[in-house]
């Protein structure tokens, strides 16, 4: 009987909750790390083809109204440092959950998702004034380059928060704890790619237009 019981217990738990190994690849690195970084690398390259793109179809003389007459580059930078200190937030949100603060690692993911809506809410308002003023999807070919540029990045972040989302409610009870803290980091990592990639976009399509 105790022998049963014995071997009832060995096999009672799967075997990766005693071998953290099972998670990663050969290597040794995480599998899920492997494959966001594989992801990043990808959609690196998509967004410098976008940008390459834009460049080019923005070099070209453009009829109607052009960045100098739409941007609001005051607001465009308010909107970008929201982006920027969601960010940091995500930082304390990896950092609690290695420290096994579930419930603090699930605030900051929250002010993460929040910062991101916010970034999100300044798009659309940016969007809806473009429109009104003239440019469209298909009122000029620099208004193509830009709605195909920005909007991809922006439904990125979209993605990214209701990742950031989907976290939140497994993180529900306790929190995000230690053993979750794997998968904050992975959606962190996301994260942070798509802020680095708005700060190109920013650079690139919004500072420059005025240094020129």
């Amino acid at each position: 009987m105790a022998r049963h019981g014995l071997a009832h217990g060995t096999h009672a738990h799967p075997a990766w909750a005693h071998h953290p190994q099972a998670h990663e690849t050969n290597t040794g690195i995480d599998n899920r790390k492997l494959g966001i970084w594989l992801f990043i690398a990808s959609e690196s390259i998509f967004f410098a083809s976008l940008l390459v793109g834009y460049l080019v179809l923005r070099g070209g003389h453009q009829p109607g109204v052009g960045p100098r007459d739409l941007f609001n580059i005051e607001l465009t930078t308010v909107s970008t440092f929201v982006l920027l200190m969601s960010s940091l937030a995500m930082v304390l949100a990896v950092n609690a959950a290695q420290r096994n603060a579930g419930r603090l690692a699930r605030r900051w993911v929250l002010v993460t998702a929040l910062m991101g809506l916010t970034f999100l809410g300044f798009q659309a308002y940016e969007f809806t004034h473009f429109y009104h003023a003239g440019l469209s999807l298909s009122s000029s070919v620099f208004g193509t380059a830009f709605y195909t540029l920005t909007g991809f990045h922006g439904a990125h972040v979209a993605v990214g928060v209701i990742w950031l989302l989907t976290l939140l409610y497994h993180g529900r009870g306790p929190g995000l704890t230690a053993d979750k803290a794997d998968d904050v980091e992975v959606a962190g990592l996301y994260w942070h790619f798509v802020d680095i990639v708005w700060i190109v976009l920013f650079t690139v399509v919004y500072l420059l237009e005025f240094v020129q």
